[in-house]
């Protein structure tokens, strides 16, 4: 039986579509990648999950494909702030409630500025961490965006 996380939850509560899948966790291997090999998905429709710190002190959340890298400096340019940089792993845990592997956009302790990289827009469908290791949402990249109040931007680059 599949339980439901917070994020679920609040996707439950938005009366927003999605599905529930789980898939199997190697703890020596949490990348975006993996989920896609599991879930025996394109890694073009897994989304990862990355929270960076920006001057002013404040928090943004970047949700982009599983292959791609985040660039800091796109990132910081749509936000409005002079820079970003990637939050230490440590303070995950403490800043949105979740830990590495299973932070989802959805349903953080706080809710902070999110950017969706642009490319969803090509999908019907994307995968997001459900919030915990082993669990992703299935959900359009509309759902996603209008679940989290996330705007859609070129914040990735190969």
């Amino acid at each position: 039986m599949i339980h439901k996380t917070n994020a679920a939850r609040l996707l439950d509560k938005l009366k927003i579509a999605y599905e529930l899948v789980e898939y199997e966790v190697d703890e020596n291997d949490l990348s975006a990648l993996h989920v896609a090999s599991s879930t025996r998905q394109d890694i073009k429709n897994i989304y990862k999950t990355i929270v960076c710190a920006c001057e002013p002190k404040n928090f943004i959340v970047a949700c982009l494909q599983g292959d791609l890298e985040l660039d800091l400096k796109a990132l910081a340019h749509v936000a409005g702030v002079k820079r970003c940089e990637l939050i230490n792993l440590k303070d995950l845990e403490k800043i949105t409630g979740y830990i590495r592997g299973g932070c989802s956009p959805l349903a953080m302790k706080k809710s902070y500025l999110t950017f969706i990289d642009e490319r969803a827009h090509e999908l019907d469908f994307v995968y997001v961490s459900a919030g915990i290791r082993g669990k992703q949402l299935k959900l359009s990249p509309i759902d996603l965006a209008n679940s989290c109040q996330a705007s859609f931007a070129n914040i990735a680059r190969v």
